[in-house]
């Protein structure tokens, strides 16, 4: 028997799934947000979306064509990042400085570091954490909602200034509140959220293991420990479930072992806590969410289970 077989370890078993069934799934769950979200804040959130994504597909066409690249703009990658992005930012930004956080997160997060699975961020909170450093004021004004009652504050900021009795916990649920285009209804995100579970895109580990830490954080160290409505009114307000479920799962930053998942998602869910009650803003999930990712690699390199063996180039017979 002339022919020879090489032997590795495990994993031998491939997905079924493309990355752009991956992608397109993302996209069909983060529809319920975004319709919402167009309700909830008027054309110029559709406009934002719209910019947002075509300065995320061009970005990153213009690129792959500088560096002599196949195009990798059908993987549908670039249009999740600019959708994500979109869904992270106040309806009231001028377009011109979504466009530079668009182009940040595709070329500097994203490309500059090889491309899609080369990443060490999710490029979404990026190009986000770029824009709150470089345009605060913008980033922080939410005065576009339709809901007059609570413009010029989120709920989450006015919770910490004026207490609980100053919001109320249902508008949170329905997203009758102020807030970035895709955060404010915590119903339209679970729907989503739901989506990607049944189609077998997510597991349930990082978000559980990230909301459960938070809440039992926010339970301790909170504003108003062991506070049943308090407790509600964190898990609903900013963008804690649209981060849970949609970014701090993102296969390219998170671990891939179960066990590597679930201590990732503690490290999300203890920095938000931090954030939340110590730091300078009342939210925190973007920058949690990111540095959780920086820990991935030291995360993976004590849960990957050990290979036993190397695979090695079979000789050719001489």
């Amino acid at each position: 028997m002339s022919e020879k077989y090489q032997v590795s370890s495990s994993p031998h078993v491939r997905a079924k799934d493309s990355t752009s069934r991956v992608m397109l799934y993302v996209i069909i769950a983060l529809l319920p947000a975004t319709l919402f979200g167009i309700w909830n804040f008027g054309m110029h959130a559709l406009l934002l979306i719209l910019v947002t994504i075509a300065s995320c597909l061009a970005s990153e066409w213009i690129f792959d064509k500088i560096v002599h690249k196949k195009n990798s703009l059908p993987d549908l990658s670039a249009v999740v990042t600019g959708l994500l992005l979109a869904l992270n930012l106040p309806a009231g930004l001028p377009w011109w400085e979504a466009v530079i956080g668009s182009v940040f997160a595709i070329v500097i997060v994203k490309m500059m570091f090889g491309g899609l699975g080369q990443n060490f961020m999710n490029p979404a909170l990026g190009g986000r954490c770029f824009l709150l450093i470089a345009f605060a004021a913008d980033m922080t004004n939410f005065k576009s909602s339709k809901f007059e009652a609570y413009s010029g504050a989120t709920p989450l900021a006015m919770i910490r200034n004026e207490g609980l009795s100053s919001i109320n916990v249902m508008d949170m649920l329905t997203g009758k509140i102020p807030g970035t285009i895709g955060e404010t209804s915590v119903i339209a995100i679970l729907i989503g959220a739901m989506i990607l579970i049944l189609l077998g895109v997510i597991t349930l580990r990082i978000p559980a293991a990230y909301l459960i830490t938070f809440a039992v954080f926010m339970l301790i160290f909170g504003k108003e420990p062991m506070n049943a409505n308090y407790l509600v009114a964190e898990l609903c307000g900013g963008g804690l479930m649209l981060g849970a479920f949609f970014m701090a799962t993102d296969y390219v930053t998170s671990p891939i072992t179960p066990a590597g998942q679930i201590i990732y998602g503690i490290c999300c869910g203890l920095l938000t806590g931090i954030f939340r009650c110590f730091g300078a803003n009342a939210e925190g999930v973007s920058f949690a969410i990111i540095l959780s990712n920086i820990l991935v690699p030291i995360i993976e390199k004590f849960t990957i289970p050990r290979a036993f063996g190397l695979a090695k180039e079979a000789k050719k017979n001489e």
